[in-house]
């Protein structure tokens, strides 16, 4: 059992913000009455901030190519921390923009409730009972009590991460004849990208122009990799790294479904590609194997690519459309609709099989309401894609298969692209935005929502089974 103890001291950040008494109460009624609607407004405004500040001049390489579409999805990108952009970043963007760009990512990747529940502990001076509800839901806290210390943690485990990845990536830069400067530079920019699964490269063609680096390449799979777990399996496996038989149920489903299908996504890469010249059928098997578990690996949410995904087999982009719509683990800098929830959906499946009337995993019972929710979360999802499919092909000239794949992406938050993104007009780079904010915000709150009701009528309907399948 997991245990934090809260601290009364004021914290950081009310040390740095105090907002007035109007201000706190402004923000606490919003918080009473409806603590999405606070997430979803914060979050917004983060958007629109950044997206102000990216349309400055100091941030373009040429101030009259200033774009609002482009600067908007940039911002969105992210915040929402996909990676998806039109431009080539060393071209357009300067290093004030860089470094906007860059700290975006950072505030996005603590997630969107995490950010709503610390501001709530900086305008209250402590969590309310409601705000720490919300919090429980974005860090799988165990109990109300543990939610502040809890908060702090998300930060300072998330920074610890990068700080680890970056000491491992700037020997690296250095050993490659980068100067110190340069390498401190991408070494920071890459640490925070790659953790918080944005995928953002500052070099062009991106990560392939370290493809022949297989330190790089680990270094980056690896904290893609971590990041995509989340914050309460992180915490988790640090704490009880010697006792995995104490894990928790999210923790365990979430570690076993990401190996699957991180393992299950390097075989189908492997065969579909070994013999596709455009991509690894011309390299050597060392080259073949690092580039195929990168894949696997970033398919999922790090959007990092090392070949150019246009050039994929038919299979190989339904494969990456499969993974890139899973995403990663709930509480995450990942995407998509979660690797728990495709467990908890895989799980139901079986036991309905097998005649069984409980879902289990690792001898625990998963209630019935977390089944509806992982399929209102599919559905949704589903639906997201779908109607972002067709508005995206009404306004672009690509084909289904291309189109189909960026939409995936804008949702599951990848930023993988097969360069719709890069010649869509400004409309469809409206319309990926909306995809990236309801990606990030849609599949959170119906989550939370639908897990909140659970109103009981006086009276039940005559039970009768319509035919199914």
């Amino acid at each position: 059992m997991l245990s934090f103890v809260s601290s009364p001291k004021r914290t950081f950040f009310e040390v740095v913000f105090s907002p007035g008494r109007r201000t706190r109460d402004f923000i606490d009624r919003v918080a009473e009455t409806s603590p999405a609607r606070l997430a979803i407004v914060s979050f917004v405004a983060v958007v629109a901030l950044f997206t102000v500040l990216l349309l400055l001049p100091i941030s373009h390489q040429n101030p009259n190519d200033i774009s609002f579409a482009r600067s908007l999805l940039v911002s969105v990108s992210a915040v929402c921390v996909t990676g998806l952009s039109p431009v080539d970043f060393q071209d357009y963007w300067t290093g004030f923009g860089l470094v906007t760009i860059t700290l975006a990512v950072q505030l996005g990747g603590l997630g969107i409730l995490t950010l709503a529940s610390v501001l709530g502990m900086v305008v209250s001076k402590g969590l309310g009972v409601r705000q720490r509800l919300i919090a429980m839901q974005a860090t799988n806290a165990g109990s109300l009590g543990q939610v502040g210390s809890l908060l702090r943690a998300v930060v300072i485990t998330a920074l610890a991460v990068e700080s680890v990845i970056f000491t491992m990536l700037f020997p690296r830069f250095l050993m490659r004849g980068e100067e110190v400067g340069t390498a401190l530079w991408y070494s920071i920019f890459y640490s925070v990208s790659s953790f918080n699964n944005a995928g953002f490269s500052i070099h062009p063609g991106g990560i392939a122009y370290y493809a022949d680096d297989p330190w790089i390449l680990f270094t980056l799979m690896l904290s893609v990799f971590v990041g995509s777990l989340g914050f309460p399996v992180i915490l988790v496996v640090t704490i009880l790294w010697n006792k995995p038989r104490s894990w928790d149920l999210h923790t365990k489903l979430t570690l076993t479904t990401s190996a699957i299908l991180v393992v299950v996504g390097f075989f189908l890469f492997f065969g579909l590609e070994y013999n596709n010249p455009d991509t690894l059928g011309n390299k050597g098997f060392g080259a073949t194997f690092w580039e195929t578990l990168f894949m696997s690996v970033m398919t999922r949410s790090g959007g990092f690519n090392t070949i150019d995904m246009a050039l994929l087999s038919p299979a190989s982009h339904l494969v990456t459309d499969v993974l890139m719509f899973i995403g990663g683990g709930s509480s995450s800098t990942a995407g998509g609709v979660k690797v728990t929830t495709l467990a908890v959906l895989v799980l139901a499946a079986w036991a309905e099989a097998r005649g069984y009337d409980d879902v289990t995993a690792f001898g625990r019972r998963i209630g019935h309401n977390v089944v509806r929710v992982a399929i209102s979360v599919v559905f949704a999802g589903l639906s997201l894609v779908l109607v972002g499919t067709i508005a995206l092909l009404h306004v672009t000239h690509n084909s289904l298969d291309m189109v189909l794949f960026e939409v995936i992406s804008a949702f599951g938050t990848v930023g993988l692209s097969v360069g719709v993104t890069s010649t869509a007009p400004d409309s469809g780079l409206y319309i990926l935005s909306a995809l990236m904010l309801l990606g990030r915000l849609g599949t959170i709150t119906l989550a939370a929502a639908v897990s909140s009701r659970s109103t009981k009528r006086l009276f039940r309907y005559p039970e009768e089974r319509p035919i199914i399948g």
